[in-house]
């Protein structure tokens, strides 16, 4: 529904119109009013409606999926469907659930899609600690805003976003320090809870809590998110490749950028070549890279792997009576300049790091290991290698700050990311997507809540 405003744009702008529950847009000038009604009616201005300069002023019901407007439901639970975890491994099982409001400094999204990310896999597997059930998975998504609590001033009802498992405040020392992404008024954990209030936006529809999971839980047609974990977008990047941003794309090409800040002519060995190891081969090759090693137990991988970047392929089932990090540097004259670590052992990790250069040589843990899992290092070779090991959580980047460079960097054509897409399937169908993903035949799997 469209309702002229007779009040002037201003007095619009400050709610004395009588509108102040709906969504304002202001459109251009009065003689652009009538393409606008036509614009806006078939479709076409999708999430673009904020770019138009004021002079009239409209108010603008958002209808949502169940048939109620944003207005309507701000502020009131939301009925909606999402896939629950009831059973560590076992497939999830899609329920209809209440999503509460949200609460002074958090958002309400409405998930346009989302993307599985094996990490969401790891957790599903789980049956200790951090785990627990029943929970809602899910972090790698993009929504649009459906409703803010109070306090919430960085995104409105309408705004296009991309939900993160790393927060940034801006306030703390870390968040201001250009050294680290790592907020420590909101630090990151495995958590069931919301950050700020330790407890759940989730129940089922026999007032069973449900846990949320990495702080976005987005396994669900709605989701409550921390307004610190959430990252305005341009509404015109198409969504199925907005989400990717979520995790994916920001872990790998992050951790080569600006982790490791890999140096043109270099060489780079990737250990794993799922969708973090190619993302960071995407990273690699920005950066100019000379050589980059993929490493794998799937020699098929490789032929996918050379479209984003990767020259050399080592098949770590191939490598005889040699450790892998001997034919690392056996193909590299000493070790490699940068590895990266992209699968979760730690058995990788120390090859990894024995595989990089004396002197040097950086090695990157992005892999996600189960808890607990320890790691075994010689403290002389420590000490005399002169190597740095390193973990990378989201590619050190900073949510807020650096997502929104490194989608220019898309939107520009300098990064590709439609190869990482090889899949869609409908909500429904989610478990197909865990399927396809856990049997190695895709690499990122979108899940549209939608179609």
């Amino acid at each position: 529904m469209i309702v002229l405003c007779s009040s002037t744009s201003e007095s619009c702008r400050k709610k004395k119109c009588g509108h102040s529950n709906q969504l304002r847009i202001r459109v251009g000038k009065i003689c652009r009013l009538s393409s606008f009604l036509q614009l806006y009616t078939t479709g076409r201005l999708g999430s673009n409606l904020h770019r138009y300069q004021p002079i009239i002023s409209f108010s603008i019901s958002v209808t949502m999926e169940d048939g109620k407007s944003s207005s309507q439901s701000a502020g009131k639970p939301i009925r909606c469907k999402a896939a629950i975890c009831r059973e560590a491994g076992e497939p999830l099982v899609i329920e209809e659930i209440m999503v509460a409001p949200p609460c002074p400094y958090e958002v309400r999204i409405r998930i346009i899609c989302t993307s599985l990310c094996y990490s969401d896999i790891t957790f599903w597997k789980l049956t200790v600690p951090p785990a627990c059930v029943p929970r809602i998975l899910g972090h790698e998504a993009v929504g649009v805003v459906e409703s803010v609590g109070e306090n919430v001033n960085e995104v409105a009802p309408g705004d296009v976003v991309i939900p993160t498992f790393l927060s940034e405040c801006g306030e703390c020392e870390d968040c201001c320090s250009k050294r680290s992404n790592l907020c420590s008024k909101f630090p990151f954990k495995i958590h069931p809870w919301m950050p700020r209030y330790e407890n759940s936006r989730f129940t089922d529809l026999k007032g069973e809590v449900l846990y949320h999971f990495l702080f976005v839980s987005s396994f669900s047609e709605y989701t409550v998110v921390d307004i610190n974990h959430v990252v305005k977008i341009d509404p015109a990047i198409p969504p199925n490749r907005a989400c990717l941003f979520g995790c994916c794309i920001a872990t790998g090409v992050g951790a080569a950028c600006k982790v490791a800040n890999v140096e043109a002519g270099s060489t780079v060995v990737i250990f794993g070549l799922g969708s973090i190891g190619l993302a960071v081969a995407k990273g690699a090759k920005l950066c100019g890279a000379n050589r980059i090693i993929g490493v794998d137990v799937n020699p098929d991988k490789f032929e996918i792997a050379k479209k984003f970047g990767v020259t050399e392929f080592i098949n770590s089932k191939d490598c005889g009576n040699e450790s892998l990090s001997q034919v690392v540097k056996e193909m590299t004259g000493g070790g490699a300049d940068y590895c990266f670590e992209c699968v979760g052992l730690a058995s990788l990790v120390q090859e990894a790091y024995a595989s990089c250069r004396k002197g040097w040589g950086k090695t990157i843990v992005l892999g996600v290991q189960k808890p607990g899992s320890q790691l075994s290092l010689s403290s002389f070779e420590v000490l005399h290698s002169g190597k740095t090991l390193t973990g990378a959580l989201f590619g050190g980047v900073k949510a807020k700050s650096d997502l929104p460079l490194l989608l220019k960097r898309y939107t520009d054509n300098e990064l590709q990311v439609d190869e990482f897409v090889t899949h869609e399937v409908k909500f429904q169908d989610i478990n197909k997507a865990f399927e396809l993903l856990m049997g190695g035949k895709c690499i990122r799997c979108v899940i549209w809540m939608d179609k």
